[in-house]
């Protein structure tokens, strides 16, 4: 009885360990997962929404401590208006001072026929935070650009 307990115990033993080996080479071969935003979405107005996506951004130190801000991308359909920038709200600055901000605009109030539309959006942040801020990043509905403050 005792030679039966042990050979099924040794092979649970092998069978187990099996089964855990194959659990590490599955997850080994997947991707690392994105960094989680530490930001939270503020409130938007009432029609209004994310871009589509964003090309290209960049960030510049403007006179009287303004950051001004500008993103080119596209939307689904023409006639978006007000496009602008809203921040992310953080609870503490972020460890590498790159700070969130939404790129936004109006929705048309009739829709159209749907066709990728370029948009241009300048803004500007004031006051922003300058002690900690290294880097903006610029998040639309599908993806997001960091743009780094130039040196100096």
């Amino acid at each position: 009885m005792r030679r039966v307990i042990l050979a099924a115990g040794l092979f649970a033993a092998l069978g187990l360990a099996a089964c855990d080996s194959s659990k590490s080479e599955d997850t080994a071969a997947a991707p690392p997962a994105p960094p989680k935003s530490m930001a939270r979405q503020a409130q938007f107005y009432a029609g209004q929404e994310q871009i589509s996506k964003v090309d290209t951004a960049t960030v510049k130190v403007g006179k009287a401590g303004v950051l001004e801000m500008q993103a080119s991308g596209g939307v689904g359909m023409p006639g978006y208006k007000n496009a602008g920038f809203v921040p992310r709200i953080n609870a503490a600055p972020p460890k590498d001072g790159v700070y969130e901000v939404d790129v936004v605009a109006d929705k048309p109030a009739t829709p159209g026929a749907a066709a990728a539309t370029p948009i241009e959006v300048k803004g500007a942040w004031s006051p922003y935070p300058v002690e900690h801020l290294k880097g903006v990043k610029f998040i639309a509905k599908t993806n997001s650009v960091v743009a780094m403050l130039p040196a100096g």
